[in-house]
């Protein structure tokens, strides 16, 4: 396989999971955590993953998946909360999901670009 089916593989792949959580159940994640997501080009290009109401995003499609990225978790008492996973560094508590995703959006890692077809040791 050529790098551009490689990336356009990925590309379809990505494309799939954001289209299977922007559909899901509103009890698996607060559907305007996704779709602030979404709207956000370079995080449109990432692969989404939910789990336990919270949105992670990730450089690779396969496991294991790169914890580099900021994840976005609703607060209980409000508002919102980014953590990067790699060293579990608050990286704010925005009031607004907008906010959030540029908080998101202002830590991606160096170099970001579109979710590859590999795992984190690929990157």
């Amino acid at each position: 396989m050529s790098d551009e089916e490689d990336r356009m593989r990925a590309a379809d792949i990505v494309a799939a999971k954001w289209k299977d959580i922007l559909e899901s159940d509103e009890g698996l994640i607060d559907p305007a955590m996704p779709r602030a997501a979404y709207a956000h080009p370079r995080l449109r290009e990432l692969s989404p993953m939910v789990s336990h109401g919270a949105l992670y995003l990730h450089r690779c499609i396969r496991f294991p998946w790169t914890k580099d990225v900021g994840a976005l978790f609703r607060r209980a008492g409000g508002g919102f909360m980014v953590i990067r996973n790699s060293d579990r560094t608050v990286l704010g508590e925005p009031e607004t999901v907008e906010e959030a995703v540029e908080l998101i959006v202002a830590n991606l890692p160096e170099g970001t670009g579109p979710a590859i077809d590999g795992t984190a040791d690929d990157l």
